[in-house]
């Protein structure tokens, strides 16, 4: 089942197109864990990618045009966000019709579409979030999009980038992350804060032991796993850690 929240009086009705049971994330059952599955209007390509990824409870948010990939993966979002220019009026009316709730912004905005994206799935109390089509296309906002991920107010909910053959995890502070993968895999950490303190991994080529990686330091970049099963941990600090299936 696909959630969403209950619709907004002023928008077209939430849901989606595929007769599933709506799980309302406003009132989310005992534990429940809701993750969001965000798609920005990034670069996709759809035969690397597997709708096994995808969860029957996900709540499926579009950043504007990202509601092209949701549809050519067969798939309606429950939510589309944003200030729809890069949308097509006439996509956008097919999906209102299949249930999608529209939450429209004017252009002339302070927040980029994933912000919004990403507001509306943290206040709708999603404690994952899986991010697609955020890398490619213009430079700038490749790089907002990954700078996003470092906000304060969203320290409580995981996020996950996948670009296929990437797959990238915010870590923050006191993160352990076990990555599955094979010996050969390459898995880079990028600090995305000044100092990340206390770095230590297992399973890799290179290994770090209580380690201090500082912003613009490329020590930590393409190493390898040398092992089915990969460890890091990280003190204090942000950063990416991308793990590239060879």
């Amino acid at each position: 089942m696909f959630s969403t929240h209950e619709p907004d009086p002023g928008n077209t009705g939430g849901g989606n197109a595929h007769n599933l049971q709506l799980h309302p994330s406003s009132t989310p059952e005992e534990g429940f864990l809701l993750r969001a599955v965000i798609f920005a209007n990034g670069i996709f390509e759809k035969s690397n990618f597997s709708l096994l990824s995808l969860h029957e409870d996900d709540l499926l948010i579009a950043a504007d045009g990202g509601a092209e990939h949701f549809v050519e993966l067969g798939l309606t979002p429950s939510i589309l966000i944003g200030d729809m220019d890069s949308i097509s009026p006439s996509l956008l009316n097919i999906l209102k019709d299949q249930g999608s709730q529209s939450i429209v912004y004017p252009q002339d905005k302070d927040q980029t579409d994933l912000e919004l994206a990403l507001n509306f799935a943290v206040g709708a109390g999603a404690r994952e979030i899986l991010l697609l089509g955020v890398i490619g296309g213009r430079l700038d906002q490749t790089l907002a999009n990954l700078m996003l991920l470092t906000r304060e107010d969203w320290q409580g909910t995981s996020m996950v980038i996948l670009d296929p053959p990437d797959t990238a995890y915010l870590m923050r502070d006191h993160d352990n992350i076990s990555l599955d993968g094979k010996p050969g895999d390459i898995v880079s950490l990028i600090p995305l804060t000044q100092v990340v303190t206390g770095v230590s991994t297992q399973g890799l080529r290179w290994p770090l032991e209580d380690a201090e990686l500082t912003l613009g330091n490329t020590i930590s970049v393409s190493n390898e796993m040398v092992s089915l099963i990969a460890q890091i941990e990280i003190g204090i600090g942000k950063l990416l850690l991308i793990h590239r299936d060879i």
